[in-house]
């Protein structure tokens, strides 16, 4: 996959990519991620990006020209079927079913906004599509454009070290993860549950699926609701929420 960044900070992308799981990946080629600073298509002594918005108010807009010239300046960087995508508190929530359809793309341009926002024009005639990480305001669009190429990187084939480990995780499959525990056996009077160590990998597998749904249940219930429970997980949400009844709580 092919990633070009449309950024007014370039050094805050490449610099944030030379860490972890990210890092991994482009140093074994399974993606990489370039980016393309509008400042370089202004033709202006100042390299003026910005300017007051029209109604007045408080803040500065990106202007449309040097914009659009640097998101048409990515774009031929990268294959077709790229999408182009603006990082915006107004676009479409990022989750994992989102995400997964994301990396079937050979690439993608992500723009970054700063400031007040962008020209609304630009989003008219250059963006394929919005998402927001959340709903709450950062400076820009770096960050969010990071967490967005971070999360791709992790369903790249090669790129954890087990790739069960993109599916065996929160949001996987619509629900939270289980708890995880290591060594010691017992930290402050507190003891790893006994079905781990007994070496029933079915009995295993079985608490790990029922703490998953118990913990969506009680602390996501949102989720629940954009993922219907089948008979086998609703089963097993009626032995945790049995067992919480009981007093007999596994965690």
């Amino acid at each position: 996959m092919r990633i070009e960044v449309v950024t007014l900070f370039p050094a805050l992308i490449e610099q944030a990519l030379r860490h972890g799981v990210l890092g991994r990946a482009l140093e074994r080629g399974l993606l990489s991620v370039g980016t393309e600073d509008p400042r370089a298509h202004t033709r202006d002594v100042h390299r003026t990006v910005d300017d007051r918005p029209y109604g007045g108010g408080p803040g500065m807009v990106l202007k449309p020209e040097p914009l659009c010239a640097a998101i048409a300046a990515a774009r031929r960087r990268l294959p077709a079927g790229s999408a182009r995508i603006a990082l915006s508190p107004q676009g479409q929530l990022l989750t994992q079913a989102r995400v997964v359809r994301l990396a079937s793309l050979p690439g993608m341009v992500l723009i970054a906004g700063r400031y007040e926002g962008v020209d609304e024009r630009v989003l008219e005639l250059e963006v394929d599509q919005e998402v927001s990480i959340g709903d709450y305001v950062v400076s820009g669009g770096e960050l969010p454009a990071l967490v967005l190429i971070d999360a791709l990187a992790r369903l790249q084939p090669g790129a954890l070290g087990d790739d069960r480990s993109s599916v065996d995780e929160s949001f996987g499959d619509g629900l939270l993860d289980w708890p995880h525990y290591t060594r010691p056996d017992v930290y402050q009077g507190r003891q790893v549950p006994a079905v781990l160590s007994s070496g029933d990998h079915a009995a295993i597998q079985r608490w790990r699926e029922r703490q998953s749904v118990g913990r969506t249940w009680l602390r996501r219930p949102d989720l629940i609701g954009r993922t219907p429970l089948d008979g086998e997980r609703r089963a097993l949400l009626e032995e945790f929420l049995q067992q919480q009844r009981d007093g007999a709580g596994e965690t």
